[in-house]
């Protein structure tokens, strides 16, 4: 063990490429929507690990499954059947009501696998994706991810043909929709550029656009999926179909995993993809415990009435009003304060009151707590953001 918080400070920077600036705390241990670190000071964390962490720190019944299943396979490669990924797929193709699934590690690496899928179905290579959007920092996922600040020192990137709109304009995509269009790829809410939720029908007019040109909807559920905004995914608030989606952070409770999973017609023959590490019995026993959690404690119905209760208590307590907010917006427990200046300094003050956020685009505070928070924790939470943003 590390003598101090100096000693992993200066091991960090001295073997670990530098490509984080983190604050200056080191995280120990986890409970519920709490994290300590190493001094001992307790957090109430609104990061949860990027939108990862949804059925809270250390829930026993994950970390029951994980010792279980440690002890008895961790890993075997694809090579062979396990009962685990089995049962996760057949769970999460009812959950989403799409046919097939594909397993892997991480978001970008299910978005690298539905951009591959596309083209192979479809025998085309251009995609339209919007701007604002963020689908990962792979070769491939990262020619999809708008933004100058994550593209520009790589380009040029690995596919060449991809055409960015306006989100939430579904004529923009008609219009760029081509002969060479494979795909349009879309987040049911942008979370990376501040939670920016679409009109109501949007994602079912892309869909009607994309089913009249023949063109594949992918939608990437990797931070709105399991509960986060107030329904097991965010299309269910459009009520549509995509062809191929994709899931990763929540999924797995904290432990990576990734899918891809395709409408009934769309898939992979055998030797076209595949992925040493995914779907592990370890990673699927970790997803199929924290499913079980999200079910039997209802925290999709949860996020979504902490989420009202959030917005109630930050318009009751005059956070709305403050002249430094310029909006409070969300679904569920996916939700972001937009101010009218930079918010770096507020993560920082919000951090030595024990809150964890953090800030996307510059002036954007995005809260994703676990959704196993309490009333009481947003209460002291949202008492924490009005000190802050005075």
């Amino acid at each position: 063990m590390f003598s101090s918080q100096e000693e992993v400070f200066e091991k960090e920077k001295r073997y670990i490429m530098q490509t984080y600036k983190r604050p200056r705390i080191v995280l120990k241990s986890g409970k519920g929507a709490l994290v300590t670190d190493f001094a001992g000071k307790e957090y109430l964390d609104c990061v949860a690990g990027i939108a990862v962490n949804a059925v809270g720190y250390s829930h026993p019944e994950v970390v029951t499954a994980l010792k279980e299943q440690s002890s008895k396979l961790m890993h075997v490669s694809n090579l062979y059947y396990t009962e685990p990924q089995v049962k996760l797929a057949e769970k999460l193709s009812g959950l989403s009501g799409m046919h097939k699934v594909f397993f892997c590690n991480s978001g970008a690496e299910s978005v690298e696998a539905a951009l591959k899928l596309a083209t192979k179905m479809t025998g085309k290579a251009g995609f339209i994706a919007a701007e604002g959007s963020f689908h990962g920092r792979t070769i491939s996922s990262l020619s999809v991810t708008f933004g100058t600040k994550f593209r520009t020192v790589f380009e040029p990137l690995l596919l060449n043909n991809v055409k960015f709109v306006r989100y939430n304009d579904a004529s923009a995509i008609r219009n760029a929709i081509d002969e060479d269009t494979a795909a349009v790829i879309l987040e049911p809410i942008q979370g990376e550029t501040g939670v920016i939720i679409p009109s109501e029908g949007y994602l079912r007019e892309v869909k009607k656009i994309c089913t009249e040109k023949g063109v594949l909807l992918i939608l990437d559920e990797i931070q709105t999926g399991f509960g986060r905004t107030g329904r097991w995914f965010g299309k269910e608030h459009d009520d549509v179909e995509p062809d191929i989606m994709t899931l990763a952070k929540a999924l797995g409770a904290g432990f990576p995993i990734g899918a891809m999973l395709a409408r009934e017609g769309l898939e992979f023959e055998a030797g076209e993809h595949a992925s040493t590490f995914g779907g592990s019995p370890l990673a699927c026993t970790a997803a199929l415990a924290s499913i079980k959690v999200i079910e039997t404690e209802k925290l999709v119905e949860r996020s979504r009435e902490l989420g009202a209760y959030f917005m109630d208590k930050a318009r009751a307590e005059g956070l709305v009003s403050n002249p430094v907010v310029k909006e409070i917006r969300g679904k569920g427990l996916m939700i972001a304060i937009e101010l009218t200046k930079p918010c770096a300094e507020m993560v920082d003050a919000a951090r030595e009151r024990g809150v964890l956020i953090n800030c996307t685009s510059d002036n954007v505070i995005r809260l994703v707590p676990p959704l196993v928070i309490s009333k009481e924790e947003l209460d002291a939470v949202i008492s924490v953001l009005r000190a802050i943003v005075k």
